[in-house]
C-alpha cells in the first residue's frame, strides 16, 4: 500500500488536502471516497486504517479534508453540510477526470450523512457504506455548547465542539435543517451498509435503526460492539475496513486478475519503466508479488527491495528446513525465528584471508528458538541451518544462462 497527496480545488476555488491510498500493486480495481467525521479530517487514525484496509481489497480510497478542516484551505463556518456535500461531489469529479469515477463512498459520523446525500447525485456511485452515521443532518446541532439560535445574520460566534472552538456563522447552523436525509434515504436505491455501536455515546445506536427502516434492499446492519464514536481501538477501525471490503465485493463485477505468462520458467519479472519507474511486478504461476527500491534511492517502495527477496528467500527456506528436521528428530521446535541482513563488508573486517583483500557480501544470520531444547539440539539445530537448499544455492558457485527472447 501507498499513499500519493494529492490537492484537489473545489467549486469555490478552495483547495482540499487530499491522500490517495493505493493498493500494494498501485493498480486498483475500484476508487472510492473517504468523507470523515464532524470537526474531524483525512489523518484521523480510523480514517486511515480504514481507507488502507480497504487497499487490500484492491480498492484506492480517497480521504480527504473538508473546507476549513485539516489541511484544506478555508473557514470552517464554510464547512456546512451542504458544502461538504459540494466537496464530495467536487472530489469525484476530480478523480473521474484525473484516474477513475469512484464508485464506493464511506462516511464516518456526519460524514456518512454527506455521502448519502453525494450518492443520489451520482450515478457511477455503485455502493455506500455509513459508520455512526446520524438520521438526520440537524442531530449534530447538540453537539454546540453554547447558544446558537441568537446569531444573527452576517454576525459570526465562538462555539465549543468537542472540547475545540470553532468560529461560525447563521448559515452554517442553519444548513442542517435544509436536508432530508430520511426521504434521501428512502429514494437512495443503492446497496448500503449501517455500521454501528450500540455503545455509541455521540450518535445513539437508534440513527442506524432509522436509517435501515427508511432504505431500501439491498441493505445491511453490522453492529462494532464495544466501539466508541471516533474508533480509537485500531481493531475496530481496522475491522471496518475488512467488513466493508467484503461486503462491496458482492456488488461489484469480479476483476479479472491478469497474469504474466511465466514462459514455462519459474517465475517472470515485468517493469513497465515508462510508467512504474521501478517498481516491478514478479509473477509465478499461482501468486503475483512486488518489488521496488527504496525512496531513498529514487523508487516509490510500493514492495521489497530485490535484496529483501533475497533474505526472505533464505530466511523461508531455513525455518522450513528446521521445521522439517526438528518433526524428523522428534525434537520439541514449536516456533523458530530467523533474523538476516545483507551487507557488503571488507575482508579484512571479516578476517578473512585472500589474495587480494577486497569487499564481500556479507549475510549476517541469528536464530531464535522456541521450544523444550537443550544446548547441544539448539547447536545442532544451528547447523543444519545452513544446509537449506537456498543457503546452499548463495554460499555456491552459481552459473548463469542468460538468453535474449525474440519477439
Amino acid at each position: 500500500m501507498k499513499s500519493a497527496k494529492l490537492k484537489i480545488q473545489n467549486r469555490k476555488g478552495v483547495t482540499l488536502n487530499a491522500h490517495l491510498e493505493l493498493p500494494a500493486n498501485q493498480k486498483p480495481n475500484y476508487y472510492a471516497i473517504f468523507a470523515h467525521c464532524f470537526t474531524c479530517s483525512s489523518s484521523l487514525s480510523a480514517v486511515k486504517h480504514i481507507s488502507r484496509s480497504l487497499t487490500q481489497d484492491g480498492f484506492a480510497v480517497v480521504r480527504f479534508d473538508f473546507t476549513g478542516l485539516g489541511r484544506s484551505e478555508g473557514k470552517f463556518a464554510d464547512s456546512h453540510f451542504s458544502a461538504n456535500v459540494d466537496d464530495l461531489l467536487d472530489v469525484h469529479a476530480y478523480m473521474a477526470e484525473h484516474y477513475n469515477a469512484p464508485s464506493l463512498l464511506i462516511g464516518h459520523s456526519l460524514g456518512g450523512a454527506a455521502v448519502l446525500v453525494a450518492a443520489s447525485k451520482l450515478d457511477t456511485v455503485k455502493a455506500v457504506a455509513t459508520v455512526g452515521a446520524p438520521a438526520t443532518v440537524s442531530h449534530v446541532k447538540h453537539l454546540f455548547s453554547h447558544n446558537i439560535y441568537n446569531i444573527r445574520a452576517g454576525e459570526t460566534t465562538e462555539v465549543n465542539i468537542g472540547g475545540r472552538p470553532f468560529v461560525i456563522n447563521q448559515d452554517f447552523v442553519s444548513e442542517f435543517d435544509k436536508t432530508d436525509l430520511p426521504e434521501i434515504v428512502k429514494n437512495l436505491r443503492k446497496p448500503l451498509l449501517i455500521m454501528h455501536s450500540p455503545f455509541d455515546k455521540i450518535v445513539g445506536v437508534e440513527n442506524a435503526q432509522q436509517l435501515y427502516h427508511n432504505a431500501h434492499h439491498p441493505k445491511s446492519f453490522i453492529t462494532l460492539d464495544d466501539a466508541d464514536h471516533l474508533l480509537t481501538d485500531e481493531k475496530d477501525s481496522r475491522y471496518v475496513g475488512e467488513v466493508i471490503g467484503t461486503w462491496a465485493k458482492r456488488y461489484f463485477p469480479k476483476s479479472e486478475n491478469i497474469m504474466l505468462s511465466t514462459e514455462g520458467e519459474q517465475l517472470v519479472g515485468h517493469l513497465n519503466i515508462v510508467e512504474d519507474n521501478f517498481t516491478t511486478s514478479i509473477q509465478t504461476k499461482n501468486h503475483t508479488f512486488i518489488a521496488d527500491e527504496p525512496t531513498s534511492i529514487g523508487g516509490s517502495d510500493f514492495g521489497p527491495s530485490p535484496y529483501e527477496y533475497l533474505n526472505a528467500a533464505l530466511a523461508a527456506c531455513t525455518v522450513m528446513t528446521l521445521k522439517m528436521y526438528a518433526e524428523h528428530k522428534k525434537w520439541d521446535l514449536q516456533e523458530v525465528f530467523v533474523y538476516i541482513s545483507h551487507s557488503r563488508k571488507h575482508s579484512n573486517d571479516l578476517n578473512v584471508e585472500i589474495d587480494k583483500p577486497k569487499y564481500l557480501d556479507h549475510i549476517s544470520k541469528k536464530l531464535k528458538f522456541v521450544g523444550n531444547l537443550d544446548a547441544t539440539q539448539k547447536e545442532r539445530l544451528k547447523e543444519i541451518a545452513s544446509r537449506c537448499p537456498v543457503h546452499k544455492t548463495i554460499a555456491s558457485e552459481v552459473i548463469f544462462e542468460t538468453q535474449i527472447i525474440k519477439d
